[in-house]
């Protein structure tokens, strides 16, 4: 009896380690499982806060302004004129085209300075009468600006000369190094947006993160004093050039 009941206690406990063992491996999903949800609740409420914080943005504009002198003069000079045949109509124009070489000779400019840019002829008919009017373009291309100036105040020396300048006559002064200070200028403008961003914030009891999105603007060239130049009014080598940016910065 005594074997037997070794035998009884012997196969109970073999049961119970298989029950155990059996136990022990469907316990495993259950916790990858629940480590799993942990997890991905923690990346869903990280992702909330992120949405959250993403939507909380302020857009400013930034302006910077700086005051630049034009590196570049250029003066057209528009005349013509009209005469019974054509080769006294082009005698006329070229005498205008020596006064004004002459003009140009005595304020101190080279020469190749001034070029011929275009030519136009014309023939007229009023009552049977023929006549031909000859137009004429020259103009001065320089980069010294203090001379153009002088030029620019001496040019009723020209009509005293008898050469009559026409409509599409003038003086424009350009900026062309706009490249050297775009980076310098973009950087000033945003700097002027981050602090409108951050007295906002302030004002809301916020602070400001990274930026979030960001336009620059156009740069645009004016005169300084508001002078633009054009058909009777004389151009002015001192500009203002300014940007604006549009930016959207994160809130904290």
């Amino acid at each position: 009896m005594s074997g037997e009941d070794s035998d009884d206690a012997r196969e109970t406990q073999g049961h119970a380690r298989r029950f155990l063992s059996r136990g022990g491996t469907a316990l495993l999903p259950v916790s990858i499982i629940a480590a799993g949800l942990i997890v991905g609740g923690w990346f869903i409420g990280d992702g909330f806060r992120r949405a959250k914080v993403a939507d909380r943005a302020v857009t400013v504009r930034g302006l910077a302004e700086r005051e630049v002198t034009a590196d570049l003069a250029t003066w057209t000079l528009a005349y013509s004129a009209t005469a019974p045949d054509l080769a006294s109509a082009q005698a006329s124009v070229d005498r205008d085209s020596q006064s004004i070489r002459a003009f140009f000779g005595e304020v101190g400019f080279p020469e190749d300075a001034l070029q011929p840019t275009g030519v136009n002829v014309q023939s007229f008919t009023n009552n049977g009468v023929v006549s031909f009017t000859v137009r004429q373009r020259m103009t001065l291309r320089t980069t010294d600006i203090a001379r153009a100036q002088k030029a620019v105040k001496r040019q009723f020396d020209l009509v005293r000369r008898g050469v009559m300048l026409e409509e599409g006559s003038g003086m424009a002064y350009t900026f062309t190094r706009l490249n050297a200070i775009k980076p310098e200028m973009v950087a000033a403008a945003t700097k002027d947006a981050r602090a409108a961003a951050e007295q906002f914030a302030h004002d809301s009891g916020a602070s400001v993160d990274g930026i979030k999105t960001a336009s620059q603007g156009y740069f645009e060239i004016t005169a300084r004093d508001g002078d633009g130049g054009g058909w009777g009014v004389s151009d002015t080598p001192y500009k203002k050039v300014r940007v604006v940016t549009t930016i959207d910065f994160y809130l904290r």
